[in-house]
């Protein structure tokens, strides 16, 4: 069992700049990539980064050059810092861990950017 804790989401301005957290715990040796995945009103879910256990990432289009994916090991955190925060990031903001028993997700935490 993987235990996923988000926090960090709020309300910004257009421009302006928040850094999600991603806590894990349990099973985390299970753990391959850890990635965070957002939700719109009315959308599907869909991947925003990335990080694997050895420090790949990756970016969804949308979110190159604006937001940055990074993981403390020693504090069992992953971080989406998020740049340049634009109306269309509005979502609801989960963590989810793959690992080869599955997937495992957090509860989500609400990003609102105010135009």
């Amino acid at each position: 069992q993987v235990q996923l804790v988000e926090s960090g989401g709020g309300l910004v301005q257009a421009g302006g700049s928040l850094r999600l957290s991603c806590a894990f715990s349990g099973s985390i040796f299970l753990i391959n990539t850890i990635s965070w995945y957002r939700q719109g009103p009315g959308k599907q879910r869909e991947l925003v980064a990335g990080i694997t256990s050895g420090g790949s990432t990756n970016y969804a289009d949308s979110v190159k050059g604006r937001f940055t994916i990074s993981r403390d090991n020693a504090k069992n955190t992953v971080y989406l810092q998020m740049n340049s925060l634009k109306p269309e990031d509005i979502a609801v903001y989960y963590c989810g861990a793959a690992t080869a028993a599955g997937r495992y997700w957090g509860q989500g935490t609400q990003v609102t950017v105010s135009s």
